[in-house]
């Protein structure tokens, strides 16, 4: 009989990285602050779903808005022209999505723009149906757009994404006719499939 013992030591590699996001979803709610992380596939319409929204919000609420990309500041100069106050660009350095950590800085820097706390920030990740789904930014919720000319499968090939997230919108539904092989009958099942607590919305 050997004379050691053995045990078995099993954590998450993403153990800190969720404490983190738990810290910072505590300090939001102490701040009133709702920040939701909104994902997708590029192309998908993020920013522009975003857009008409900033546009219907931004007389009713104190918004900002976190832009993630690998590069380019495209998206910011998109959101800024809504007129909403607080928008800033974050560049990932070829990371494809953000954590806790990143989310982190992306508030400090927020913050720093302008001295109101929104009532409402938004965080576009990176256009991604794998990475974002991985990572806790410590948002209060997590949405995400399919849109019809994907497929309606996608919730099949990509399970994660649709378990993690509180809303999917269905966009591009104007499309249905031309993309015929998308059911939105099967699209719904395939998300209840993997989350059944999902609100499922379509749009266009």
């Amino acid at each position: 009989m050997a004379d050691y013992k053995v045990y078995e030591i099993k954590q998450s590699i993403f153990k800190a990285n969720d404490d983190a996001a738990d810290v910072l979803r505590a300090e939001l709610r102490k701040q009133h602050c709702f920040l939701l992380n909104l994902m997708s596939s590029p192309g998908s319409g993020k920013t522009t779903t975003l857009t008409r929204t900033v546009e219907k919000l931004s007389g009713e609420m104190n918004i900002g808005i976190m832009e993630a990309d690998i590069d380019s500041d495209v998206d910011a100069e998109r959101i800024s022209r809504t007129g909403v106050k607080k928008v800033i660009q974050l560049h990932t350095g070829g990371m494809c999505h953000l954590d806790a950590y990143m989310t982190e800085q992306g508030l400090d820097a927020l913050a720093a723009e302008a001295p109101a706390q929104p009532d409402l920030i938004v965080l576009e990740n990176v256009g991604n149906l794998v990475c974002p789904a991985e990572f806790d930014t410590g948002a209060v919720a997590n949405a995400m757009i399919l849109s019809v000319p994907e497929g309606d499968d996608k919730p099949l090939k990509y399970p994660l994404m649709f378990s993690v997230s509180d809303v999917v919108l269905i966009n591009k539904i104007d499309a249905l006719s031309i993309f015929d092989t998308f059911s939105m009958d099967r699209v719904r099942a395939n998300i209840a499939a993997r989350n059944p607590e999902a609100e499922v919305i379509p749009i266009c």
